[in-house]
């Protein structure tokens, strides 16, 4: 697949991508209250694998995971995916998700994928999946962002 942008910026393997995520002290609270752990990043292909610990805080009723926290762990995974392909030069806002429910996920460890599908002159279409422990398939959603520059990201 070609470069999501042609930017002078020279791009890092995917080795140094993953390390830079995984050593960094400026992981944002969303993403420390999810467990967020990077496990694969994959620019040639736009995609990116997350590790998120759901634990008994984010449960139901039913003991399963409340469907608002597989939603923030799907929207991160695509987010998260934007980000990479821009080569760190953008932030990703959801401008729209769609999330399909397919088995309920349960407290422990769950594994996302995230990728971009589409990048677009102002938006981007991004896809994810959520698996569960026994890597089944728990939820899929797919969503529209807007890249932002992150020069002009005011939090």
């Amino acid at each position: 697949m070609e470069e999501v942008f042609s930017e002078t910026a020279e791009r890092l393997s995917d080795e140094a991508v993953l390390e830079r995520f995984r050593n960094s002290s400026r992981q944002p609270p969303g993403s420390r209250l999810l467990g967020f752990e990077m496990l694969r990043v994959d620019q040639a292909r736009l995609e990116v694998e997350i590790g998120f610990d759901a634990g008994p805080q984010f449960g139901n009723p039913m003991g399963q995971v409340q469907g608002g926290y597989v939603c923030a762990m799907l929207d991160e995974c695509m987010s998260v995916a934007g980000v990479v392909a821009s080569n760190f030069t953008c932030v990703m806002p959801t401008l729209e998700m769609k999330t399909s429910f397919l088995r309920p996920a349960m407290p422990g460890r769950l594994r996302g994928v995230g990728r971009v599908v589409e990048w677009g002159r102002t938006i981007a279409f991004t896809e994810g999946e959520l698996y569960d422990e026994a890597g089944k398939l728990v939820a899929r959603a797919s969503g529209t962002a807007m890249p932002t520059p992150r020069s002009r990201f005011r939090a």
